[in-house]
């Protein structure tokens, strides 16, 4: 497996114009079957995806993954973001990088969390770039849902204070390994802060208007969800697989795993599960 790190830069009309953005590739020893892009969640950064990349190109893939914007090694604030498209722009230069770089090639989208979020609100808007999609854990419903008083709080702190820092995560629903925790909270490419109230309403915002137009889906989706997820609800992941309007669309509910089913015991069958997938669509 060949590794090669670069950074991409946000066009012109970006709401982030210039900002550089943090982009690996992982390349197989021999041609590539397809290339898989990688988008990945919420405070975390693509040096997380390393067994995951691994995996995927000892299978004959090419993947190319980005730190998204205020994330990892790339340039803005952590648990801040001015507008959810910044995200969407990471997204569209990374088409553009394995586009430049794999011409011709069958591309799919990947996503983790937040990313599943980013990857299903960006095919909403374009799906004709990928072949298919892979989504793990996406964040489309709350596992428990702010009231109307507290949503309307977040959308005036999100315009007088956007800084503002509500929202904090417990790294303990990350996995059920120890291990996997504790390495969460020591890496310092990963935020372990609050989550800002502008990012915070911009989510929200994205999760209704993902699920509203979720039927502009046509590409064939694999969506994967643990069924102990306390950081994105599984039904979410449910609403989002019935408004598709893809006929070849496939839930998977990975019993008692928690949010990254990438780095939960029992990990090795879920990316097997997706390279079968893959495999079976390229």
């Amino acid at each position: 497996m060949a590794t090669d790190d670069s950074a991409l830069r946000l066009p012109a009309g970006s709401i982030a114009p210039g900002a550089r953005l943090h982009c690996k590739r992982w390349s197989p020893a021999g041609a590539a079957k397809a290339a898989i892009l990688i988008s990945h969640g919420y405070a975390e950064h693509l040096g997380r995806y390393e067994h995951v990349a691994a995996a995927l190109t000892a299978a004959g893939y090419d993947v190319f993954a980005i730190d998204h914007w205020g994330h990892g090694q790339s340039d803005g604030e952590r648990g801040y973001a001015p507008a959810f498209s910044v995200f969407l722009d990471g997204v569209e230069a990374l088409v553009e990088k394995a586009n430049a770089e794999l011409p011709g090639r069958k591309k799919f989208l990947l996503g983790h969390s937040m990313g599943a979020l980013i990857a299903a609100n960006y095919l909403t808007r374009d799906d004709k770039a990928f072949a298919g999609a892979a989504l793990s854990g996406p964040s489309i419903k709350a596992v428990e849902e702010p009231s109307a008083a507290v949503l309307f709080i977040g959308r005036v702190l999100s315009k007088i204070a956007p800084k503002a820092g509500l929202i904090q995560l417990d790294p303990a629903l990350v996995s059920r390994d120890p291990a996997v925790v504790k390495a969460y909270i020591d890496d310092p490419l990963v935020y372990c802060g609050k989550m800002s109230a502008r990012l915070g309403a911009a989510l929200i915002d994205a999760m209704r208007s993902t699920l509203q137009n979720a039927p502009a889906i046509g590409l064939p989706i694999l969506i994967m969800h643990g069924s102990q997820d306390g950081l994105a609800a599984p039904e979410g992941a449910r609403m989002l697989n019935a408004r598709i309007s893809s006929p070849d669309k496939t839930l998977k509910i990975y019993d008692g795993f928690f949010h990254e089913i990438f780095n939960d015991p029992g990990k090795e069958n879920v990316i097997a599960d997706m390279i079968a997938w893959l495999d079976a669509h390229c």
